[in-house]
């Protein structure tokens, strides 16, 4: 009676343990989506303010070139316009905007860029649209991506598989549009982050800052 007391109590708790563990993966991927929906409402609205200012600056240049008379006129004129250049640039910056979407695998992906990342343990990090929540479990990782776990050993591969990616500024003019592939080498665990070499597989040349903006700043993406 004893033992089967015991097993019974023993069973009880893993199930709880189990509940939990459910429960916290849960909270942090909430978390997870609200704060990626707040960040992307900010950086929505510093966009917004932005090109208003631009707009508006932009307008207030060309009143001032108007106005201009006399010898200093095309010093002011020339002052102006490297203003409105820098204005547009910050602009065409700040309205910098990434479009993730599947697609058929199997395409061509000739070039790779390669980063050290680390992911922090039980939270949810988005890779354009692919969700990523890592857990350390007995010397192991477990990886879930898009709600497929997978637990992985030092030196084990995971793909991710294939998307196309369009950078876009000012609403309209696109940088980059193409198709990538993101392969994670396990690499071990250490202060409660996951460590991995990342390769991005890309059917396109990419500059780094363009490639980078995939890359949210919480897994601390540095190129190898």
């Amino acid at each position: 009676m004893d033992d089967e007391k015991a097993r019974q109590q023993a069973a009880e708790k893993t199930r709880k343990e189990e509940q939990d563990r459910q429960r916290d993966e849960q909270k942090a991927r909430d978390q997870a989506t609200t704060k990626g929906k707040k960040e992307e409402q900010d950086r929505q609205k510093e966009r917004d303010q932005a090109t208003a200012k631009g707009r508006k600056q932009g307008l207030e240049e060309a009143r001032a070139q108007k106005k201009q008379r006399g010898g200093g006129g095309g010093l002011t004129i020339l002052i102006s316009l490297i203003v409105l250049v820098i204005l547009v640039v910050v602009v065409a910056y700040l309205t910098l905007s990434v479009s993730v979407t599947t697609v058929a695998p199997g395409n061509s992906l000739p070039f790779t860029t390669k980063y050290g990342v680390s992911f922090p343990e039980g939270q949810t990090i988005t890779i354009g649209n692919v969700h990523i929540n890592t857990l350390s479990n007995q010397g192991l990782i477990i990886t879930d991506i898009d709600g497929d776990k997978q637990t992985m050993v030092v030196g084990e591969d995971r793909v991710i598989s294939e998307r196309r990616a369009v950078i876009t500024t000012l609403g309209v003019i696109t940088l980059m549009d193409t198709n990538f592939q993101i392969n994670l080498t396990y690499k071990g665990e250490r202060d409660n982050r996951a460590y991995f070499d990342m390769a991005v597989h890309t059917s396109k040349q990419v500059p780094d800052y363009l490639l980078s903006r995939l890359l949210p700043p919480e897994i601390d993406a540095r190129p190898i």
